[in-house]
């Protein structure tokens, strides 16, 4: 059965520091990052059939990759296997002011993914197509390749949905800036993050943000506001979603979490604003654990804990 919500995007290994040797040499735990592939996982977790677009190295965490969207039932069918590259890298490292990511995909096979590569036929097919701003970002290869799968997506009547996911570190504000707003433009969801937002148009009141992208054309934006909650705006309404309680200890993918969560479940019929509430539990669930797959809740847990808080 082909899926129905179709992710695209750059998947990286992961190592998070977490312990040190007797003799003080680090220690990580090993796991899998990349904010399009997390969230197609936790679209997974919580029923819905996910698929993913991208490029892996034929290496080992290639193959990682691949056994690890095998066991999350996310359909890898349409990964294209690129031997003259890697699959991209990152680190997290913790401190007093949080964690700190330090990337390693200069040249990844992602980054070399070409519109020619595009699976038409399955685009047309799915019901919703989701990517980010990371992968306009990592090459103009991968960029060229996200504006003609959203081109293929609306042609069809495929719902896009896009989050804005801005890096400072691939790319400066003026060009993320433009680029990202002529795929918001494009998009029916947008899912932008109140820091990148506030980079990005220099806005800083959240209604002012949420008209700034309605006005572009989606006719859901979802702003992820962190510890204050998510702030849901369409034509008619806004809903301010409050955080849901946990303990965190690590944010990693929280972000993605929710995206997953959120389309997941406007896939399975939900309004938005229940989407919206049951996104935000996943995602306050996904913190109280480290690294950015492991700990995304499964849908029994999400429920469970709806339940428990009433």
């Amino acid at each position: 059965m082909s899926a129905e919500l179709l992710c695209m995007g750059e998947p990286m290994l992961e190592l998070n520091r977490r312990h040190e040797t007797p003799e003080g040499a680090p220690l990580y735990l090993e796991g899998f990052g990349g904010d399009t592939s997390n969230a197609a996982i936790a679209a997974a977790r919580q029923g819905a059939r996910s698929g993913y677009i991208t490029a892996l190295g034929e290496d080992g965490p290639g193959e990682q990759f691949m056994a690890l969207w095998r066991r999350e039932g996310v359909d890898a069918t349409h990964v294209h296997r690129d031997k003259g590259a890697r699959t991209g890298l990152y680190l997290v490292t913790h401190g007093p002011d949080g964690h700190e990511f330090h990337f390693y995909r200069a040249g990844s096979a992602a980054s070399r993914y070409t519109p020619a590569l595009l699976p038409r036929e399955a685009i047309g097919r799915a019901r919703m197509f989701y990517a980010s701003g990371i992968s306009l970002a990592i090459s103009a290869d991968a960029a060229d390749s996200v504006f003609e799968a959203i081109r293929l997506a609306r042609e069809a009547g495929v719902t896009v949905a896009f989050d804005t996911n801005y890096r400072g570190s691939l790319w400066p504000v003026p060009r993320a800036a433009a680029t990202i707003m002529a795929a918001v433009a494009q998009t029916d969801i947008a899912l932008p993050g109140l820091d990148d937002t506030r980079t990005l148009t220099g806005l800083r009141d959240p209604d002012a943000i949420l008209d700034h992208y309605l006005r572009l054309g989606p006719r859901i934006v979802v702003l992820k506001m962190g510890g204050e909650g998510t702030y849901l705006g369409m034509a008619d309404r806004r809903v301010l979603i409050p955080p849901f309680p946990c303990e965190p200890v690590d944010a990693t993918g929280a972000g993605d979490t929710f995206c997953g969560s959120f389309l997941a479940r406007l896939l399975a019929g939900d309004a938005p604003e229940d989407a919206a509430r049951y996104a935000a539990c996943a995602a306050a669930l996904s913190t109280e654990g480290y690294g950015a797959v492991a700990p995304i809740p499964s849908a029994d847990r999400v429920r469970e804990a709806l339940a428990k808080a009433g």
